[in-house]
């Protein structure tokens, strides 16, 4: 049966994320096409002991919460009256975990359901994401799934002993944890470091009447005494330069942005905290605005790099272009992934937000 004669059904459903995201991708598609938004996680570990069976290899038992049942039951009316349903989650471990929460929330069959992943919000990046769906990536969920798991165990374990020891009402997870400890071993190594004292000794010699050259002891003196003999040792002498080198310096420029990197410069740069960040980028990404905010790769796309370099030939001339790929040095980085990139690099305006343009 074609699509076109299916009587009173959705001819495709597809399930996002975010409402904002949402509205975006809807105004790329055609009438085919409904875009709904399952604003996040619909299914969660119940926020009790029995959520994870530890006896039977840590197996986890989800529920859906109070404020996402009116969701699921839209969406699962809408799916029913679909033909296809394209899961379109963000392309990360929280995303593909969304997508399988979805899948079993709303018992959609394999035969129904499609998984489709972009890392820009454009025109191009979703009619190709819809041409090249696949299934849904277990591995991915089962690391989301390992990561939950732990999350809820050492909370579980841990905090009720901040309550008592600290402050009533404080958590404790499986990343801040190790942090806290790894800073209290640090200020311990602090505390027991011994100061020793030193001397440098720096001179400064006038060259041809104007040229101030400055000059380094390479050795360290213990102690006052042993500096002020090594002055006096050196009253009267002459000063030679044994050897003269000028060399070209390089400056490369920096590898395009992952998310730490974005992050540092935007703290740096501009004053945003991590999460003033993330906020922003996230909005600029549902705007179609830039490419996905998580990622570890500085890989850039051959579409990329054509519009940065048809870009800085316009606005700037042949002697300023230099195409480059920069390569990711991490093992575990995703090479299939890009870096934090503007989608358009001819669109100059981001919005109305002050934020956002910075």
């Amino acid at each position: 049966m074609g699509l076109s004669k299916l009587s009173g059904m959705t001819k495709n459903l597809v399930i996002v994320e975010s409402p904002a995201k949402a509205k975006t991708i809807e105004n790329y598609l055609g009438k085919e096409y409904v875009v709904r938004s399952s604003y996040g996680h619909v299914r969660d570990l119940p926020k009790d002991n029995e959520a994870i069976d530890i006896q039977n290899g840590f197996k986890p038992t989800y529920e859906i919460p109070k404020d996402k049942k009116d969701v699921i039951k839209q969406l699962k009316k809408e799916a029913e009256n679909s033909e296809l349903v394209y899961l379109a989650s963000d392309d990360d471990r929280e995303g593909e975990a969304i997508s399988w929460h979805l899948k079993e929330a709303l018992d959609l069959s394999d035969q129904k359901v499609r998984r489709i992943v972009f890392r820009e919000i454009t025109k191009n990046a979703i009619l190709n994401a819809l041409e090249s769906p696949r299934g849904i990536n277990l591995d991915l969920v089962k690391a989301q799934q390992a990561r939950r798991v732990l999350d809820r165990l050492v909370g579980f374990e841990l905090s009720p002993v901040l309550w008592k020891k600290i402050k009533t009402g404080l958590s404790a997870g499986r990343v801040q944890s190790v942090a806290v400890k790894l800073v209290v071993e640090r200020e311990r190594e602090i505390e027991k470091f011994e100061i020793e004292s030193f001397y440098r000794i720096s001179a400064y010699f006038l060259i041809e009447g104007n040229v101030v050259l400055k000059a380094d002891l390479q050795k360290r003196l213990k102690n006052e005494d042993d500096a002020r003999e090594f002055l006096k040792s050196t009253i009267g002498s002459s000063f030679t330069i044994e050897k003269l080198e000028k060399k070209p310096s390089k400056k490369s420029p920096a590898p395009p942005f992952t998310t730490s990197t974005l992050q540092q410069e935007a703290s740096r740069k501009l004053g945003f905290s991590v999460t003033q960040t993330m906020t922003i980028a996230q909005k600029l990404y549902e705007a179609g605005k830039i490419s996905y905010m998580r990622t570890d790769s500085v890989n850039l796309s051959l579409e990329a790099i054509s519009g940065a370099k048809n870009e800085i030939l316009n606005e700037f001339g042949e002697e300023y272009l230099r195409t480059r790929q920069f390569k990711t040095k991490s093992e575990s980085a995703q090479e299939a992934h890009e870096a934090i990139r503007p989608t358009n690099f001819s669109v100059r305006d981001a919005g109305a937000d002050r934020n956002a343009k910075k």
